[in-house]
């Protein structure tokens, strides 16, 4: 497939992905439409990795936004992998220039939990 132009793009956590690409499904599905190869991957990828609903991991993302080092790419993977531990966060921190005090990973790693709840 050849794209020309990309029209818009928005960044989009897995488990958003898996919502959108179950519609895609449904539809194509509705319409006696033979999937891809390529679309079963994916479907077949985001329901393996996806951890979270769609709903939460926006809120989740919301939510780490609201942090002052909080970059949206940081927040999407976050909301993707969901950390459990200093580690992990600070392996997703790797290529900053500024590291994070205890506190502030202590606070992302509350939010995370009150995402799974």
């Amino acid at each position: 497939m050849i794209v020309k132009k990309v029209l818009s793009e928005e960044l989009l956590t897995l488990a958003e992905v898996k919502g959108l690409l179950q519609e895609i499904m449904e539809e194509r599905l509705e319409d006696e439409e033979e999937l891809g190869y390529e679309l079963r991957k994916a479907i077949n990828h985001a329901e393996m990795f996806s951890k979270t609903s769609p709903e939460k991991a926006r809120v989740l993302v919301n939510k780490l936004l609201e942090l002052e080092k909080m970059k949206p790419e940081i927040a999407i993977r976050m909301a993707d992998i969901l950390p459990q531990t200093r580690d992990e966060l600070r392996s997703l921190y790797a290529k900053e220039r500024f590291t994070l005090i205890d506190e502030e990973l202590d606070e992302m790693l509350n939010l995370v939990e009150e995402a799974m709840d």
